[in-house]
């Protein structure tokens, strides 16, 4: 594809956004410039004339595990989290719409005051409408993260990339480079080696999917400004996960 003299790789990808990425320079909530941040980013990419879907994590607000482990009951935890990207999915919205791009979010929960329900079928009918869509609540289902989500999404809409979107981290490291100066960061990477390593760029379970369908992973930091349109491009940036040649 090529838009304005660009050419482009992709023609339709899934953007996953960490709920922390929202909460920017705070402890939790949501930081308006950090969104605003992230909405732009998204915004260079429609403007490349690639169609892109967003999942939203809730981390920022609500996280199901972490609430586990302080008594709460796992799915209700869960279903709690569901709701924490709904918020973050609205307050993405609105960055973006006020910024003229027109937004749809698709709930995977019934939340029709304020969200579409999920539909396969509509979703990519405003991708090809040239809406960005917005997809919350996640599978819907407690026990599954929104990074399966994400990969199942991706799937779903015949994405041709999932984009692992990270704060501060410029893809997968052999170790964590925040404890071991000399962690060496993969260019690429199999995706068994990525299971069997247990590097936790993602839960096994996204990883597999994506590994049974042969979808392309891309882990980079969006925070780096540039980097999701020039992934978009063609620019080998991060670290991106695939099958063996």
């Amino acid at each position: 594809m090529s838009i304005n003299g660009l050419k482009t790789r992709y023609r339709r990808v899934v953007l996953k956004v960490s709920g922390e990425s929202l909460k920017g320079s705070q402890e939790y909530g949501i930081e308006p410039s950090a969104v605003n941040y992230l909405s732009q980013q998204i915004i260079e990419a429609h403007d490349l004339g690639v169609e892109v879907a967003v999942v939203v994590g809730g981390g920022n607000i609500m996280r199901g595990a972490s609430a586990e482990s302080q008594g709460m009951d796992r799915a209700t935890a869960d279903y709690s989290g569901m709701l924490a990207t709904i918020i973050n999915a609205l307050a993405l919205q609105d960055s973006l719409e006020q910024r003229g791009i027109t937004t749809r979010t698709q709930s995977a929960l019934q939340m029709q005051a304020v969200a579409e329900p999920y539909i396969r079928r509509r979703a990519i009918r405003h991708l090809e409408k040239g809406r960005v869509v917005l997809f919350a609540a996640g599978t819907g289902n407690p026990f599954v993260t929104t990074d399966t989500a994400s990969a199942l999404r991706a799937l779903e809409i015949n994405a041709e990339v999932l984009l692992m979107a990270k704060h501060n981290v410029d893809g997968v490291y052999d170790s964590d480079p925040n404890e071991n100066p000399d962690a060496r960061r993969f260019g690429n990477l199999d995706y068994m080696d990525a299971l069997n390593r247990r590097l936790g760029i993602m839960d096994a379970t996204a990883v597999s999917l994506c590994m049974d369908n042969e979808l392309p992973i891309i882990v980079f930091d969006i925070f780096r400004p540039g980097s999701m349109g020039r992934i978009l491009c063609g620019e080998s940036l991060g670290t991106t996960i695939t099958g063996r040649d």
